[in-house]
């Protein structure tokens, strides 16, 4: 049962939405939408279907730039201009919306789970529900709201959210990390229409700091969420393995049997084959990396170049995870174990408008990162429903291989090179036939695998 079941909310204020009825909502929003999108304009000056025109033909990066949006956020937002750091923004939306991504994934046309899916993030977004709002009516998909009782806003200890910053420089840090906040939550939406939502704030330091304070916090708000009942959590950041809580509750609070807990597995490329980021290193999550999305009619996904992969020499194997796929890291722990779409380059529509500190709202932009692509996974977990025996990846690897997409081609060596390091695989930062670092067991084909 869902969190807001267990508070004595009512579900049947919920409707509940087939997702096929949700995709001809939004073609035909998209059909009477058209002219509008032909004549708008985004901030770089282009009109907003050239634009999502570019993000088809993959091409988007060719005339713009990405922003990181903070230090841990595995987020990257596309700019106005190369060498920019102003969002590209526009009043209709041009990156990918749940239609397209179901299209790419070969996701069936209903849905009915009520599933609650727990988004962990720092500080606190002020415009949160309106913007999510605004991204699911545009979409077509079920009103989630506070007042409905679908949409639920914690703390990280289980209370009710801090008032948002008003100045300085927790403003500021909360104006950026909104991105990666509505990001998630319009990322969970799209995999699942229906579900329910928790969006669980740790302090607006935790989206900036490098410490065991913050990996703390957050180990704190996962038990937070499975206490509320959450049947997925999705963690969208990553910090450096030398602060990494390897023992005691900030460990144990990551081992739920029956709770798929999806994690960004960053977007620095190939990791070089000791650390991976913490919390996508732990054998009871499961690391999502990324890919491209198909460009032309008959192209397949890529490894994106610069998605989270490598090994965690302080973890044994992730739960469920084959020997054949451990042994590039010597049986430990061996990163990612699925993908989905994470290139700016093909990037995400998502909606956001909080701007305390610049008073300049981006309203719809386009995003990338593993940041998008943890939550969706994570979203496919809830919609799907077959969650009791969920261990870490361990279904994921149980699953058939037509359950997945194999993306074999691409590398994630942006930063970091294969070559460098003798004796490293190079199935790690090589996509390739079967397992591989970059982009796991692949990207899901339907939801078999889930």
């Amino acid at each position: 049962m869902s969190v807001f079941g267990m508070r004595g909310r009512s579900l049947a204020a919920i409707p509940v939405l087939a997702v096929a009825a949700a995709l001809a909502l939004t073609a035909a929003a998209t059909a009477s939408g058209a002219t509008a999108a032909n004549s708008a304009t985004a901030n770089s000056g282009e009109t907003v279907a050239a634009v999502a025109q570019q993000v088809r033909n993959g091409t988007l990066l060719q005339t713009h730039g990405t922003h990181r949006v903070c230090a841990h956020c595995d987020a990257e937002v596309v700019t106005a201009a190369k060498n920019s750091t102003t969002p590209l923004s526009s009043s209709q939306p041009a990156g990918y919306g749940p239609a397209g991504l179901a299209s790419a994934y070969d996701l069936p046309s209903t849905t009915a789970s009520t599933a609650t899916i727990a988004i962990i993030d720092a500080g606190v977004d002020g415009h949160l529900a309106a913007d999510l709002a605004t991204y699911r009516k545009q979409y077509g998909l079920p009103a989630c709201t506070t007042a409905n009782g679908c949409l639920h806003l914690e703390n990280y200890t289980g209370g009710a959210q801090p008032a948002p910053q008003k100045s300085g420089a927790g403003a500021a840090l909360e104006e950026d990390v909104a991105v990666e906040t509505s990001l998630d939550l319009d990322m969970a939406s799209a995999a699942c229409g229906t579900c329910h939502l928790v969006e669980i704030s740790v302090p607006w330091q935790d989206g900036e700091d490098d410490n065991d304070v913050s990996t703390g916090d957050f180990a704190k708000a996962v038990n937070t969420a499975v206490g509320a009942h959450a049947s997925v959590v999705s963690i969208s950041y990553g910090y450096s393995a030398d602060v990494t809580n390897t023992g005691g509750a900030d460990l144990a609070a990551f081992q739920h049997k029956g709770v798929a807990i999806a994690v960004s597995t960053g977007d620095s490329g190939f990791n070089g084959g000791i650390h991976q980021s913490w919390p996508s290193d732990l054998p009871t999550v499961i690391a999502v990396g990324g890919t491209t999305m198909p460009t032309k009619a008959g192209a397949k996904s890529t490894a994106w170049s610069d998605g989270g992969s490598g090994c965690e020499t302080d973890f044994r194997a992730a739960t469920g995870q084959p020997a054949a796929v451990t042994a590039a890291c010597g049986g430990h722990r061996a990163a990612a174990d699925i993908a989905a779409d994470a290139d700016p380059n093909t990037g995400l529509a998502v909606y956001d408008t909080y701007a305390p500190s610049t008073g300049q709202p981006a309203d719809w932009t386009i995003v990338g990162g593993t940041s998008a692509s943890a939550p969706y996974i994570g979203g496919l977990f809830a919609r799907a429903g077959h969650l009791s025996a969920v261990d870490g990846p361990n279904t994921l690897y149980a699953a058939p291989a037509a359950d997945f997409t194999d993306v074999t081609s691409g590398n994630n060596e942006a930063f970091l090179n294969c070559a460098a390091y003798p004796g490293i695989s190079k199935k790690l930062c090589n996509a390739i036939a079967g397992w591989d670092g970059p982009t796991g067991i692949g990207i899901p084909h339907g939801l078999g695998a889930f």
